[in-house]
């Protein structure tokens, strides 16, 4: 004989809800949520995953899943579920990571966020809560809600020339390359929500097996949006829903996800081309020696203000450091002004993968005007590298401990007929710092900001020059 019992997925009692019934939920009477949290518990527990299971609720009626199930939670923000899902997988890959979404909340604030997500083949599992109707904020129209249905901001039902036409979800996702499973289900009787649960196991199998992106959509009654009882919700399903989301597989063509290469299988010695004197980018010809030795990994701080291309400096930088096969990070920050306000970005190039993108304490900085220097200064490692800007800066650095290279990156653009490519110039006495990327790889860099052939030799020249003004400011220290 069989013995049935509570998921151990699921804890035996609710205390967190607070109220005076512990095994009480506070989902409403009637509502789909409660039946999805057990087949969602039995799988867990049958798959033997609980243990590595984290489970991603975002603003919705199921935000307080953690209330419920014995598992990792975080709460994310509305319709942000697919990114910090993916930051969760990205940084324990050993991890089960489930997106559990309304859908006013990934059909509609979130949409652009599932639809990433999907299109990346991120290796998670997305369980679709589709209701037809924002039943947490008030019963408001929702992407899914049918044509002709009432809620509380289309009292006269919705119209397809206001709103367009109710959202598919399953189908909208499937023809991405990405998506392993995408599959439409409901709860209006046991045959339904038996094939439910094995849509649910599949999906989670899929993603221990590293078979990519999946997920299981699923119509669940909502009685109290609805303004029905529970047992004629389940006829409104059918009677209104179905016709619309036509149950069943959209796609289910798991493929194997490639792979990353590990830190210790990227090619060797990559630190070597940045500190030592004679070697060769990736082998390609002879390097000069280095102006200062700075070691991987690189935290960098380029800074000035709105105008000067700080933002696109930096990104220069991280695609060099990844023609280089490096890992890198880039993360802008600015003030609110467009021009004339403070421009500032952080750049981390590593040999090994990059845990936090953030430079508090730069062991490179590359500074285009004053205020910036007399900012960043400060927050240098001792040792570090101070490339400044001495068109507009008037003081070098005054830390004893810090190497500073003087570039009259705003002169040298000047002479070349435009000042906007005095970002270039650092960019160029950065490489010569760095010795990298190699001379194959420094025009396809270029072309990435410009390929209009006047810009592009511009930049070239901007380059070049940055280059020689750093071998000219190291040459009394050879």
């Amino acid at each position: 004989m069989k013995e049935f019992h509570r998921p151990e997925a699921l804890y035996s009692t609710f205390p967190r809800k607070g109220g005076a019934d512990p095994e009480a939920t506070h989902y409403c009477p009637g509502c789909g949520h409660g039946i999805i949290h057990k087949l969602l518990g039995e799988v867990i527990d049958e798959l033997g995953v609980g243990e590595r299971t984290v489970l991603i609720s975002p603003v919705g009626c199921s935000v307080f899943a953690y209330y419920y199930f014995n598992a990792g939670n975080i709460q994310a923000a509305h319709g942000r579920a697919p990114a910090v899902a993916t930051g969760v997988k990205r940084a324990r890959p050993d991890s089960i990571v489930i997106s559990y979404q309304g859908d006013g909340d990934l059909a509609a604030i979130g949409g652009n966020n599932i639809l990433q997500a999907a299109n990346r083949g991120e290796n998670m599992t997305v369980v679709f809560v589709n209701n037809a109707i924002y039943g947490m904020t008030g019963g408001q129209l929702a992407p899914t809600s049918p044509l002709g249905m009432k809620t509380t901001t289309t009292p006269e039902g919705r119209e397809f020339e206001e709103y367009g036409s109710p959202m598919r979800v399953a189908e909208l996702l499937a023809p991405l390359d990405g998506v392993s499973l995408s599959s439409r289900h409901a709860l209006i009787n046991a045959g339904e929500i038996i094939k439910t649960k094995k849509a649910l196991k599949k999906a989670i199998k899929y993603q221990m097996e590293g078979k990519g992106f999946s997920l299981v959509e699923i119509l669940s009654q909502c009685p109290t949006g609805w303004k029905v009882d529970p047992v004629e919700s389940l006829h409104w399903v059918e009677e209104h829903m179905l016709k619309v989301f036509p149950l069943g597989t959209y796609k289910d063509e798991p493929r194997q996800r490639p792979t990353p290469p590990h830190p210790a299988d990227y090619e060797p010695a990559l630190i070597d081309r940045v500190i030592h004197a004679g070697t060769s980018a990736n082998g390609r010809g002879k390097a000069h020696e280095p102006v200062r030795p700075v070691t991987l990994p690189l935290g960098i701080r380029a800074a000035g203000f709105g105008g000067q291309g700080i933002l696109l400096l930096g990104e220069m930088l991280a695609k060099a450091g990844l023609a280089e096969g490096l890992s890198v990070t880039w993360l802008p920050s600015y003030g609110p002004e467009m021009r004339g306000g403070t421009a500032n970005c952080s750049v981390v190039i590593s040999d090994t993968p990059v845990g936090n993108p953030i430079v508090d304490q730069p062991n490179l900085l590359l500074a285009l005007n004053r205020p910036s220097l007399e900012r960043f200064e400060p927050m240098m490692q001792p040792g570090g590298v101070v490339i400044y800007d001495s068109s507009l800066i008037d003081v070098g650095p005054t830390r004893s401990d810090l190497t500073a290279i003087a570039i009259p990156a705003t002169k040298i653009a000047d002479e070349l007929g435009t000042a906007k490519v005095a970002n270039v110039v650092m960019l160029g006495a950065c490489m010569e710092l760095l010795a990298f990327p190699s001379q194959s790889e420094r025009d396809p860099l270029l072309q990435s900001i410009s390929r209009d052939e006047k810009m592009l030799e511009a930049n070239r020249l901007a380059l070049k020059g940055g280059m020689e003004a750093a071998r000219a400011a190291a040459a009394p220290a050879r």
